[in-house]
């Protein structure tokens, strides 16, 4: 397993490329899952777990993970697949960073990596419903075969088990400010239901108006619609916050194609991504945009929004 997993650090160059690598694995049905290589930390055989007296149920235990103390999910039953006994007995966990976070996921059979392309990952139908635990599906070939695959939302298998608070620290609001931010408008672009609603939830509160898009590329027909039209993007909305992962286009190619188009190259571009480190500092300043932040932090949501709404002021005086 470790062989699977020794060149992820290598991998990393594709993200920014529209690209991306996908870990497939199964969990005891036909289904083929899976998750982005690039939140993977390891892959490992199930370790000892001792179990916590009266905590969610999809929470199996806790683990010694390289020195630090991390919680290990039940994946296959937080996305709701339950199994019959003796159907299905995970093999591994999958070690993974979401949102500043170390955790694991049961899961079973591991397949193997492939790399393809967001513009080959597309939305779950609308048919799934709003309460599917998918962000994306894609088609690939296996053997021979063309199989279905499901990527799962993390974001909100997580939400079920830690409660978000959404609730803004007196200190941090500025409300000289924010009595400027009612009724402006703020672009959301994210591919998971869960990371909108917390953004829409903290920002709401400053009287924000909220607009949504589940992809980079609904996102960037949005804004060239608005260009087409005559409209100044920069008026419409105040800034657009954009997650990095999404089907179709990436938030890094979303950023670089609006940066590109002098109708709307000003638009102020807040990067808010579960995935964290230098790599993502040194991506913000590749492709042009004016923040970073790793979800979920609602202070430092409404400390960007705020920033922004000073250099308007600023520029005004």
């Amino acid at each position: 397993m470790s062989e699977l997993m020794s060149s992820v650090d290598q991998r990393t160059k594709l993200v920014g490329e529209n690209r991306l690598e996908l870990l497939m694995f199964k969990m005891g049905t036909r289904h083929t899952f899976a998750l982005n290589v690039f939140k993977i930390k390891e892959v490992i055989t199930i370790p000892f777990m001792n179990q916590i007296p009266g905590s969610h149920p999809n929470l199996k235990g806790v683990t010694n993970y390289r020195g630090a103390s991390i919680p290990v999910i039940d994946l296959r039953a937080a996305i709701k697949m339950r199994a019959k006994e003796g159907e299905y007995e995970a093999v591994n966990v999958i070690i993974t960073e979401y949102n500043r976070s170390v955790q694991g996921f049961l899961i079973g059979e591991v397949i193997r990596i492939i790399n393809t392309s967001w513009s080959d990952i597309q939305p779950p139908p609308s048919s799934a419903g709003k309460n599917n635990y998918l962000t994306a599906i894609t088609q690939i070939d296996i053997n021979g075969a063309i199989e279905l695959v499901e990527i799962i939302d993390v974001e909100k298998v997580l939400s079920e088990i830690v409660e978000y608070d959404t609730s803004i620290s007196e200190e941090v609001l500025d409300k000289e400010v924010a009595v400027h931010l009612k009724g402006k408008k703020v672009l959301i672009v994210d591919d998971s239901s869960t990371a909108r609603w917390q953004i829409r939830e903290t920002l709401s509160q400053l009287g924000l108006e909220i607009i949504e898009q589940n992809d980079g590329l609904k996102a960037l027909n949005l804004l060239r619609g608005w260009a087409d039209e005559g409209k100044i993007v920069t008026d419409e909305i105040l800034m657009m916050f954009t997650d990095a992962e999404m089907p179709e286009m990436d938030g890094y190619r979303l950023t670089s194609e609006v940066r590109q188009d002098p109708r709307m190259s000003d638009l102020f571009i807040a990067l808010n991504t579960s995935l964290s480190g230098s790599f993502n500092d040194a991506m913000v300043e590749k492709v042009g945009c004016n923040r970073f932040i790793s979800k979920f932090q609602p202070d430092l949501l409404v400390d960007v929004v705020q920033q922004r709404m000073r250099e308007l002021l600023d520029s005004e005086s």
